[in-house]
């Protein structure tokens, strides 16, 4: 366990065990001929997510992976969101995705009924096997995460991503697309994660900085934007400061007027920073000038307070090490403020 200071901590236990988890869930998953051993339904045009809290920040990821490997149209919705609704899509060839550790989940079990009622298709992830929605899906898929005992969603968030992942692929794959190299980048992923855990020291010294602002607000961009939603989660549910994040873009429509209230500000970024970001990150630094710190990629251009990356060409690979480093950041800023990370105040792990 590299530079483990919280040995006391669930939370820490496990966002340190997930390199390892991580890898045995691809032997679990992944033969020896690179082949995914899921069932799942073939003829699939359209993929729906739909979960709670960190699961359906994995399943906005997963919904961006859909359309950017494997070419499906795949979205993502709140579980209670779709409970509201009063119609809802029906087609014959929709996949409905239902998301949960726990497999007890409340609104999410309700949302999977809702949609076998109209006939769908339902398919499951979740970490526990022999669960309500295990039993009640027609098609699922096992996290392998073993048992998470901190409030915050750590270990099986990131399986829970690698599930989706290797979803993705089996859908690229039965369209004809060759997943030879993704699949080689997987098995890396581990190697990465450890690579990860070295930053420690540095993501302590962001956080001892973070941990004096009330306010804190996140951006991003494209499949990136799941993580910083992940990010502002795991930060209010383990420091109780107020977080707020949104789409880079759409942040400087109005949203951007916050920052007169001098937050901190994080921007997380998978990919090279596009011509865009670069020029509103140039002009909240010249019109609000924010205590800037970047997780992944920066520029030139620009001049962070902080700037934390691992250097990994896979896109896939990169977001999950980015997502354990806001797990590490959140940990970190709780730990400066001394708050309880296993069990916040109010907070349970499975909401009935």
């Amino acid at each position: 366990m590299l530079f483990n200071s919280h040995k006391t901590t669930s939370m820490a236990t496990e966002i340190f065990e997930q390199a390892e988890v991580l890898k045995n869930l691809l032997e679990t998953h992944i033969s020896d001929d690179n082949y995914i051993l899921f069932d799942i339904p073939v003829d699939i045009q359209k993929v729906i997510f739909v979960a709670s809290g960190s699961s359906y920040h994995c399943a906005r990821f997963a919904a961006d992976l859909f359309g950017n490997v494997a070419g499906i149209e795949a979205r993502a919705i709140y579980s209670s969101e779709f409970l509201l609704k009063a119609a809802v899509p029906h087609d014959n060839d929709i996949l409905y995705v239902f998301i949960t550790q726990s497999g007890e989940t409340s609104d999410t079990n309700s949302a999977l009924r809702k949609a076998k009622e109209f006939g769908m298709r339902t398919l499951c992830i979740t970490n526990k096997k022999g669960s309500t929605i295990w039993e009640a899906s027609d098609f699922k898929i096992d996290c392998c995460a073993g048992e998470e005992k901190s409030i915050a969603a750590t270990k099986s968030l990131t399986t829970q991503m690698l599930c989706c992942t290797l979803l993705v692929l089996k859908y690229a794959a039965h369209k004809g697309i060759d997943i030879s190299n993704y699949i080689n980048d997987l098995k890396e992923l581990p190697e990465y994660i450890n690579a990860t855990y070295k930053l420690h020291p540095e993501i302590k010294e962001i956080a001892k900085f973070l941990s004096k602002y009330k306010n804190i607000v996140i951006t991003a961009d494209g499949i990136s934007y799941a993580i910083a939603k992940e990010a502002s989660l795991k930060i209010k549910e383990t420091s109780y400061i107020n977080v707020y994040s949104n789409i880079l873009g759409e942040f400087m429509h109005g949203h951007v007027a916050i920052l007169n209230n001098k937050p901190a500000m994080i921007h997380i970024s998978v990919n090279e920073l596009s011509y865009t970001a670069i020029k509103n990150l140039s002009k909240i630094s010249e019109d609000y000038n924010p205590p800037l710190t970047i997780l992944g990629c920066t520029n030139d251009k620009l001049n962070p307070k902080f700037n934390i990356d691992v250097k990994c060409e896979s896109e896939i690979v990169k977001s999950f090490c980015l997502v354990v480093i806001s797990q590490l950041l959140a940990l970190e800023i709780a730990t400066s403020l001394g708050r309880n990370v296993d069990k916040p105040h109010g907070l349970h792990k499975v909401v009935q």
